[in-house]
Parts: C-alpha cells; sequence; structure tokens
C-alpha cells in the first residue's frame, strides 16, 4: 500500500496539470476544502514581475501568524528563488485568504530543525515524501530548505 501511495505521489508530482490542481480550487475561493495543511503562496516572478501562484504543504504552524513550509525541489524551485528575490508574498491556508506575508529563509540548522519536527509530527507523511524525494527525484532528502511565512 505505502509504494502504491509512493507512486501516486509522484506521479501527481510529475504532472504539471495534476500539481497545479488545487490552485484552481483556491481560485475559486474553496481552498478552505484542502485544510491548513496546504497553502496557496502568491510571489511575483524575479524576472517577470508577474504574479505567481504555487500550492505547498505546510510544515508546521508555531504560532498563529506563523507558517512554515518546505521546499521539497530544494534552492531551486521557482517559488523559493522568487521569495530570495521579494520575501514579500500573499498565503492563503484553511480558513486565512490572501493574507499578506513576508517570508524568511531559514538557515540550514533552523531548516534541520524544522524538518525534524515535520518527522515526528507527519511520519507517515514524511515517509512518503522521503520516498518520493529520493528515489524520484533524486533529492537528498534530509537537507530540504525551509521557509517561514510571517502574516501580517
Amino acid at each position: 500500500m505505502e509504494r502504491f501511495l509512493t507512486e501516486i505521489m509522484a506521479a501527481f508530482l510529475r504532472n504539471r496539470r495534476a500539481a497545479r490542481s488545487p490552485v484552481l480550487l483556491y481560485r475559486y475561493g474553496l481552498g478552505w476544502l484542502l485544510g491548513s495543511r496546504l497553502m496557496l503562496l502568491e510571489h511575483t516572478g524575479r524576472r517577470s514581475g508577474l504574479p505567481r501562484q504555487v500550492c505547498i504543504e505546510v510544515a508546521e504552524r508555531p504560532a498563529r501568524d506563523v507558517l512554515v513550509a518546505a521546499s521539497g525541489f530544494g534552492r531551486s524551485a521557482q517559488w523559493y528563488r522568487n521569495l530570495e528575490a521579494d520575501p514579500r508574498c500573499r498565503v492563503s491556508s484553511g480558513t486565512i485568504r490572501r493574507r499578506p506575508a513576508t517570508a524568511r529563509l531559514l538557515s540550514a540548522a533552523d531548516s534541520a530543525a524544522a524538518l525534524a519536527r515535520y518527522k515526528t509530527l507527519h511520519p507517515m507523511s514524511w515517509k512518503l515524501l522521503r520516498q518520493v524525494l529520493v528515489d524520484d527525484f533524486g533529492q537528498d532528502a534530509d537537507s530540504v530548505p525551509m521557509v517561514e511565512f510571517h502574516l501580517h
């Protein structure tokens, strides 16, 4: 069963249309259906200056107005690179809708600590995510960069 779930996750991540499908729910005001473990990140393209959107998993919520997310594809993920250039963004998650936020890219040590907490809080999610990252995308699963979002 686990391998089946891993294969579904990998197929989902490989297919751009499938991976972007949660964005449509947020666009139609139905993002709350996805719960608070996913978030819609609205950011600005570093070269184009155009608005961009991506759905990512919320790894933890250490405070009421703080969310932490992992960049599963590392520092080369477009949304991560865009936030490096301009940390101003908007976040939607659960009942939160288009709240202005500021992103803070966590240091390697802070990322490792947040990842350790994620592994403890969500062991099954971590196991599946780790398999997908390592087996299908060749990522180093133990050095995933994390981003902290401070809602305004």
